[in-house]
C-alpha cells in the first residue's frame, strides 16, 4: 500500500508592481555602491573645502592659531585699503582682455589653414597642440623667461637687424605682454576645437556662396563665422575662465613677486602671496571667493550676450 502525499499548493508570486519596486531598489543600491567613491570624494575633497574656505574668508586666520571671527572685514579691507589688490585686478583683466581674443583669432587662423586638406594633417595638428599640453608646466615658463631675457633669442634675432631690444621680462612696460604672447602661443586646444567645427560645415554652403559670386573674404564673414559662433562661444568661455586662473607663467617669470613694479601681479599670484607668504589665509580665502564671483559674472554676461550673436540650428 503506497501513501501519496497531498499535492502542495503553488507558491503565490508577488504582484508585478511589488516585483518592479524590489528590482528598482536593488538597482539603486548597486548604483549607490558604484557612486560612493565619487560622492565621498566630492564631499571630502570639494564640498568640504569650499565650505571651509567660505568660513575662513570671514575670519582672521594665519594657519598657526585658531581662526578668529571678524565677519566681512576681509572684504572691506580688500576694496578700501589694499592698493595692490586693485593692481592685481587691473593686471588680470588686462591679461584676459588681450590674451583671449588674440589666442582665439590665432587658433581660428591656424585651424582654417589646416582645414584646406593639407597632407600630414595629423602631424601638424599634434605639433600645434603640443604647446597646450605643456602650457601649465614650469619648464615652459622657464624657457619663456630665457627667450625674452636681455640676451635671449628675441634680442639675438633683433640684433641681426641692428635693433637693441630691452630686457622684456624686467621692464614694466613689456613684462605683461610677454605673458600674453605665451598664452597666444598655447593656442592648440581651441585650434583643435575650431578645426572640428570647420569640418562640420557642409561644402555645398560654400559652393552656393561661390555661385552667388562671394569672394573668400565674403564667404568667411557670411558663412564660416556665423556657422562657427557656437564653437567660438564655447572656446571664449573656456579660455576666459582659464585666463582668470592663470598662475604658473607669472610666478616663474617674476620669481613669485609679480614684478617688475607689480606689472605681472596676477590675481592668483597675489592670492598665493597672501596665503603662503604673508600667511593671511583668511584674507586669501576672501580673495578666492571674489574671484569666483568675478568669473561667474563674466560668464553670465557672456551667456546673456550669446543670444544676440550665437546662431544655433541646423547648419544645412
Amino acid at each position: 500500500m503506497t501513501i501519496t502525499s497531498a499535492p502542495t499548493a503553488p507558491r503565490a508570486r508577488p504582484p508585478a508592481g511589488r516585483r518592479k519596486v524590489g528590482l528598482n531598489a536593488r538597482q539603486n543600491k548597486a548604483a549607490f555602491v558604484f557612486l560612493a567613491p565619487w560622492i565621498i570624494g566630492m564631499v571630502c575633497l570639494t564640498l568640504g573645502p569650499i565650505l571651509a574656505s567660505f568660513y575662513l574668508s570671514l575670519t582672521d586666520y594665519d594657519m598657526f592659531t585658531a581662526p578668529e571671527w571678524i565677519g566681512g572685514q576681509n572684504y572691506v579691507k580688500m576694496f578700501s585699503e589694499d592698493r595692490r589688490y586693485f593692481q592685481a585686478l587691473k593686471v588680470t583683466f588686462t591679461y584676459v582682455f588681450l590674451s583671449v581674443p588674440l589666442k582665439l583669432a590665432f587658433a581660428l587662423a591656424i585651424a582654417m589653414l589646416l582645414n584646406r586638406g593639407l597632407k600630414g594633417l595629423g602631424f601638424y595638428r599634434s605639433i600645434y597642440y603640443l604647446p597646450s599640453l605643456l602650457g601649465g608646466s614650469v619648464a615652459v615658463a622657464i624657457m619663456w623667461r630665457q627667450v625674452f631675457s636681455y640676451d635671449g633669442v628675441i634680442n639675438q634675432f633683433l640684433l641681426k637687424f641692428g635693433i637693441s631690444g630691452p630686457s622684456w621680462i624686467t621692464s614694466p612696460d613689456y613684462a605683461l605682454y610677454t605673458l600674453v604672447a605665451l598664452a597666444v602661443w598655447q593656442f592648440g586646444s581651441p585650434m583643435v576645437i575650431f578645426l572640428a567645427g570647420l569640418k562640420q560645415i557642409p561644402q555645398d554652403v560654400y559652393d552656393a556662396a561661390e555661385v552667388d559670386g562671394a569672394t573668400p573674404v565674403r564667404k568667411f564673414f557670411a558663412v564660416t563665422l556665423p556657422l562657427l559662433t557656437p564653437i567660438i562661444f564655447f572656446n571664449f568661455v573656456m579660455q576666459t575662465i582659464g585666463a582668470f586662473q592663470a598662475f604658473t607663467p607669472a610666478y616663474i617669470v617674476s620669481n613669485g613677486t609679480g614684478g617688475p613694479a607689480d606689472s605681472t601681479l596676477f590675481y592668483t599670484l597675489y592670492l598665493y602671496e597672501q596665503a603662503f607668504t604673508n600667511f593671511q589665509m583668511g584674507y586669501a580665502s576672501a580673495m578666492a571667493w571674489v574671484l569666483v564671483a568675478i568669473i561667474a559674472v563674466v560668464t553670465a554676461i557672456s551667456f546673456f550676450s550669446a543670444r544676440y550673436w550665437v546662431h544655433y540650428g541646423d547648419q544645412r
